[in-house]
């Protein structure tokens, strides 16, 4: 059987989602239960790999076994820091990755005082946000474009990608920014809200955006955006 299982994680004490030798991670802590509830080695496939410190409201993946497995094996055993929110059988062809139709990131930014007990799940920005600046800058990321301008890996050779929707939502002393694409490169959603925190603070203006892009030259642009502030939020299947 096929399972498809949704979880949620807290990023911080994790080295990234997927599995590395002699580090800890979610798929890597995942595979260790799964393994032992089967008594034999599990292999597990997620549908995203997000980076060292950055969380996931809603993460996929699926796995082959023939035991029944349900909710409660599985958070009875798992660390504290992940949580199964379902998990159900889908079809043998069914791949949690090459599935995926949309992923949406959103950006949690502290515009207020600094907060050192939320410090590991918001970026303490403190300072006051542009709200129509910024939507007016996110337009701008919108449609087919190539983002090699805003990704770190220069290994790879196809960059272009699909964002479908981009907004900002601001409550209190929160901002919130939200990205929807059809896949995402590297640090592609760091790089861009660094970017636009920058022209925020006068960097550089919304008219420079379409230059940059078409520069496919990530130097262009300034430091990424901390990675605490990083949430996969959801992952949308045909």
């Amino acid at each position: 059987m096929r399972y498809l299982v949704n979880i949620s994680y807290d990023g911080t004490l994790f080295y990234g989602s997927q599995k590395q030798k002699d580090k800890r991670t979610v798929l890597g802590e995942v595979e260790k239960v799964l393994s032992k509830i089967n008594n034999k080695s599990i292999n597990v496939v997620g549908c995203s790999r997000t980076d060292k410190g950055v969380h996931a409201s809603s993460y996929y993946f699926h796995f082959d076994c023939d035991k029944d497995i349900t909710i409660n094996s599985l958070n009875k055993l798992l660390p504290e820091d992940i949580t199964v929110n379902s998990i159900k059988v889908v079809d043998d062809n069914f791949h949690s990755r090459y599935n995926v139709l949309f992923k949406e990131y959103k950006y949690v930014i502290n515009v207020g005082d600094k907060d050192i007990f939320r410090r590991n799940y918001l970026y303490n920005y403190s300072k006051d946000i542009d709200i129509n600046l910024v939507n007016e800058a996110l337009k701008h990321f919108v449609g087919e474009k190539d983002f090699r301008s805003f990704t770190s890996d220069n290994e790879k050779e196809n960059t272009i990608r699909n964002i479908v929707d981009a907004r900002v939502e601001k409550e209190g002393n929160i901002v919130t920014i939200y990205i929807k694409g059809n896949g995402f490169l590297r640090y592609m959603v760091r790089n861009i809200i660094g970017f636009i925190l920058d022209i925020n603070e006068g960097k550089y203006s919304v008219n420079q955006i379409e230059d940059i892009i078409n520069k496919k030259d990530r130097t262009s642009i300034g430091v990424m955006a901390p990675s605490s502030g990083l949430y996969l939020n959801r992952v949308f299947y045909e």
